[in-house]
């Protein structure tokens, strides 16, 4: 596994605070409001706000034409599977668990890595996924009797979670030569129009002119979550070997279960607390180097 640098951490804390605090801002956002439209307004958001941020750093956004298919597979499995399932999933489940269900990404990252990339797993990194499984299974086992009568927000939360590892792995390995902010860009730019056509398709019957609380819930999903955390993300997954960055971010399920508790009023029971002790170790196995073996 990788040390994080200084920078490295320093984007980590950013993004688990902001993504960490995002479940339970995203149930309020999608509560009386269309999940579909409510995450196409978030990238209508976004979108403007992200472009002229990259124009200010001055960041190139040309792409070769050869590049754009790439570009285009990128988009569908990185960026518009997730959005897509887990908003519709968010709307059939609490906050906390849809992050617990979303978060078991690391998983599914290591089987396919091994599987599919041949990855070699370490003991460690075994442990680490071991570990996180038996927190998610934790943080599930009080809602089972909850969620068994919404099986379609489960298997949503767990379609979501194997299309974001599958898109860790092949957005680290994609040989499109431009910045990393540039082609976060392109993802989110050609997600967004999707989303819009689905959200009409969909569910122009239920549009309703957005509340206060939903109105700060597009702005902080569309500034934040979309455009600033979704480049960081971004970031992590492309320097981190798929492992590391996948568990590295294994807090923010964390705080989307307390931050849920807290601003939601959903009830933390003794799961919750040892879930959190096995996530924070599966976090320190894949972060926390080992000692490097004697040389000969």
């Amino acid at each position: 596994m990788q040390r994080l640098t200084r920078q490295q951490m320093l984007v980590l804390i950013a993004l688990t605070v902001i993504w960490g605090f995002n479940w339970p801002i995203m149930k309020l956002g999608v509560t009386g409001f269309p999940p579909l439209t409510f995450r196409a307004v978030c990238f209508a958001i976004a979108l403007p706000a992200m472009w002229l941020g990259l124009r200010l750093m001055k960041v190139p956004l040309a792409l070769p034409r050869q590049d754009w298919g790439q570009m285009v597979r990128l988009s569908l499995v990185n960026c518009l599977a997730w959005h897509a399932c887990i908003v519709l999933a968010v709307g059939q489940l609490s906050s906390g668990r849809a992050a617990v269900l979303g978060y078991t990404m690391p998983i599914f990252s290591a089987v396919m890595g091994a599987l599919m990339f041949g990855e070699r797993l370490t003991g460690r990194a075994m442990a680490a996924v071991a570990a996180t499984g038996l927190g998610v299974l934790l943080l599930l086992w009080n809602e089972a009797s909850h969620m068994a009568g919404k099986p379609a927000g489960v298997l949503l939360a767990l379609v979501a979670a194997a299309f974001w590892a599958l898109g860790t792995q092949i957005w680290r390995r994609h040989t499109i030569a431009a910045p990393t902010l540039a082609l976060t860009f392109w993802m989110l730019a050609l997600t967004g129009p999707i989303l819009a056509v689905l959200a009409t398709l969909f569910e122009h019957d239920r549009w309703v002119a957005p509340s206060p609380s939903v109105w700060f819930a597009l702005l902080y999903n569309g500034l934040l979550v979309i455009a600033v955390a979704q480049s960081a993300w971004q970031f992590l997954s492309r320097v981190l070997p798929p492992v590391a960055s996948s568990i590295s971010v294994m807090m923010i399920p964390i705080l989307g279960v307390f931050s849920g508790a807290w601003l939601l009023n959903e009830t933390l029971l003794w799961q919750d607390w040892s879930a959190v002790a096995l996530i924070v170790l599966s976090v320190l196995l894949v972060l926390v180097p080992s000692k490097p073996e004697p040389q000969a």
